[in-house]
């Protein structure tokens, strides 16, 4: 029951509730979700900026050994989940983890394979490995693995598209998963047949914050609407008719010349980079689901209003990521 904001467990709710503990560990944040599996909810959620990234330069900086590397992960996963327990109100004790993300990569807790292409969309073919509970870690863990192709990569996306509700029929669709490397996944007659990345957030981060540019750029949280929608606008038309390396440099004279507010400038800047991300569809008129959820589902559905690309369909991530590993849990039999 919920009482105070939070969700409460009584002795008879607790003793028959089915359900896992949602990680979703990227390079930059941990993610952690109490999923009840019988009535598909999310029941507490916590966030920190402990990232695969982070975790992997302490353990790097506390000169361990490679056999402390998977217990040092380990702790920060216990503490976190000690706090999702708090929130919860609920006992988590031997409730199974369901790790997605950067956490099976060469700086994760344990590297695994990745999946060659292609992919069954269900995921129900993805490589995951089952690492039992043990008296220290009392959670039995499912560690999902990413895909790769003969040039590319990703981990956390296959899981999402396994979550992901599928438009039925023959016809190659085009999935995109916006963030700091946005993926564009092709699926035909449900499997994933090709992919490819797009450093999109990285370099509007590098950009924003480690260039020329910062000067010339506030960073804002403005609604998209009003000057502030016109100026990214214009960013993506720019997207169009420049190249990109040259169009950078815009931002810079758009302060110079008072073109733009250094907050407009910073929406310009987005513009431009969501722009020559999303232009390759143009030439590439296949059904597009976009999924992600707020702010960055406005920018993109702004863009692709721009550039003249209808009929998007819209997915939330947070939505897909618990259905993929919710899917992966009840239906894969794992590699031990």
């Amino acid at each position: 029951m919920w009482q105070n904001g939070k969700y409460r467990a009584t002795r008879e709710n607790e003793k028959y509730m089915n359900g896992f503990i949602s990680c979703d560990w990227g390079s930059t944040s941990l993610r952690l979700r109490w999923v009840d599996t019988d009535k598909q909810s999310v029941l507490a959620e916590i966030v920190c900026v402990q990232g695969i990234s982070t975790t992997f330069t302490l353990w790097k900086q506390g000169g361990r050994g490679e056999e402390n590397r998977f217990p040092f992960y380990l702790s920060i996963l216990k503490n976190q989940i000690d706090i999702l327990e708090k929130k919860s109100g609920l006992s988590l004790k031997n409730k199974p983890l369901v790790i997605s993300g950067m956490a099976s990569s060469n700086i994760g807790m344990i590297e695994l394979p990745y999946k060659e292409l292609p992919f069954n969309v269900d995921g129900s073919d993805l490589y995951v490995k089952k690492i039992g509970a043990s008296d220290e870690f009392m959670h039995e863990i499912i560690l999902i693995s990413g895909v790769k192709t003969a040039s590319d990569v990703m981990r956390g996306e296959e899981t999402q598209l396994a979550g992901c509700r599928k438009v039925n029929g023959k016809e190659e669709q085009i999935f995109i998963f916006p963030g700091t490397h946005s993926k564009h996944i092709l699926i035909k007659e449900n499997q994933a047949i090709d992919f490819k990345t797009y450093m999109t957030g990285e370099f509007f981060s590098l950009l924003s914050k480690n260039s020329i540019l910062t000067g010339n750029l506030e960073e804002s949280d403005s609604n998209l609407e009003g000057e502030i929608l016109e100026n990214f606008e214009e960013g993506v038309a720019n997207s169009i008719k420049h190249n990109l390396l040259h169009a950078s440099f815009l931002a810079r004279t758009n302060g110079l010349f008072n073109r733009n507010t250094n907050k407009g400038n910073y929406y310009w800047l987005s513009g431009l980079l969501i722009g020559t991300e999303l232009k390759e569809l143009f030439q590439n008129r296949k059904p597009v689901t976009l999924v992600c959820s707020e702010p960055l589902s406005n920018l993109y559905i702004a863009a692709f209003h721009k550039l003249g690309i209808e009929g998007i369909q819209f997915q939330d991530s947070v939505e897909a990521t618990i259905n993929g590993q919710c899917n992966i849990y009840k239906n894969h039999d794992p590699v031990t």
